[in-house]
């Protein structure tokens, strides 16, 4: 089943690519016509407004969640319902977390990347046991894979980790690829140092 709230890692920026834009708000519609939460970074620029938008466009319930420091610059999405406002980063990546049932992250930069890795690291540890899913637009994220791969391959994480991560191209895929992970918790074990 698909987790009833999505937490989305995106992009402030929209990309220079068409693709990214269509694909953000295609994946906004279809959680919130699936009768899903969207909760996301809480901006109302780049690719973090168009997924917002995407989903209040189709009666779909979001929860932003924003630092005061990206409020006072007035990028927080005010069109949304419950726009949550934090002081730190790290207060709202895990308020961002404890608000969702699972995680897909779109293009983006190292934001994106931070957001997505802790919530990896935090799965391999046993921290939470929700779905984490990479919608590949354009092969955006075809590179990190094969450097998770290679990881497995040697030696310094486990496959079984790499495996539980769904990738696909297409919004839709990927929100039935999600439904079917079911992750298994902590299974870290640290290599002894030799």
């Amino acid at each position: 089943m698909i987790p009833q709230s999505i937490c989305v890692f995106c992009g402030a920026s929209a990309g220079n690519r068409s693709e990214y834009a269509d694909a953000a708000r295609d994946l906004g519609k279809l959680i919130a016509q699936a009768g899903k939460t969207l909760v996301y970074g809480g901006g109302r620029v780049g690719l973090m407004g168009i997924v917002a938008d995407g989903a209040l466009s189709a009666g779909g319930n979001v929860v932003g969640v924003i630092t005061e420091q990206l409020m006072d610059r007035e990028l927080g999405h005010t069109g949304i319902a419950e726009l949550l406002v934090v002081r730190t980063m790290h207060e709202r990546k895990a308020l961002m977390a404890d608000r969702s049932e699972g995680f897909i992250a779109l293009p983006g930069g190292l934001g994106t990347f931070d957001e997505l890795f802790e919530i990896l690291s935090w799965a391999q540890l046993g921290i939470h046991r929700k779905p984490v899913g990479l919608l590949n637009t354009l092969g955006f994220f075809d590179p990190l894979v094969s450097l998770v791969d290679k990881a497995a391959a040697d030696g310094f994480m486990r496959m079984n980790h790499r495996e539980e991560i769904a990738v696909d191209e297409r919004p839709e895929t990927l929100l039935a690829k999600l439904a079917t992970i079911r992750p298994a918790g902590a299974r870290f074990v640290p290599t002894p140092i030799r």
